[in-house]
């Protein structure tokens, strides 16, 4: 049994199916390698405070963990106290030089576990690389919101 077609072969059509394999697999890269939410993916647990406060650009942002393990930068570069200044210095001329001389602010997030010690000395390290600090805290209105 032979059915007839009018179909002819033509080489003016493109098959688009590899383009699509491949922006596909680049897309997988691309999502699978970025960092698109620094912050999310460490386990902190910040203080609350009664006041809340207008957000300011985070330039540098600094996490010490209830391990006391310290992340500097975006790429969460882990850092031990004894060359955290130095490590930071190195970052603030880097970021100087990238918004034109301006300070950057240097935004602290501890989690509330870490002993009062460990928060001091790391308090003091970036009081000493930059006068722009700000600390992270949950306001209490987002305490509530949660269990409700």
């Amino acid at each position: 049994m032979r059915f007839k077609t009018n179909l002819k072969i033509s080489s003016q059509l493109i098959d688009l199916t590899p383009l699509v394999d491949v922006i596909f697999l680049l897309l997988i890269f691309f999502i699978v390698t970025s960092d698109i939410l620094p912050l999310k993916s460490l386990n902190i647990e910040n203080p609350h405070l009664d006041s809340d406060s207008a957000p300011l650009t985070t330039q540098l942002v600094v996490v010490m963990d209830a391990q006391n393990v310290i992340y500097v930068g975006s790429k969460k570069a882990i850092v031990d106290l004894s060359s955290l200044k130095e490590h930071l210095q190195q970052e603030i001329v880097l970021l100087k030089k990238i918004n034109g001389g301006r300070n950057p602010t240097l935004v602290l997030s501890v989690d509330r576990r870490v002993s009062y010690d460990a928060f001091l000395k790391l308090f003091a390290s970036a009081q000493l690389c930059s006068p722009h600090l700000r600390l992270v805290y949950k306001p209490q209105d987002a305490e509530l919101s949660e269990y409700l």
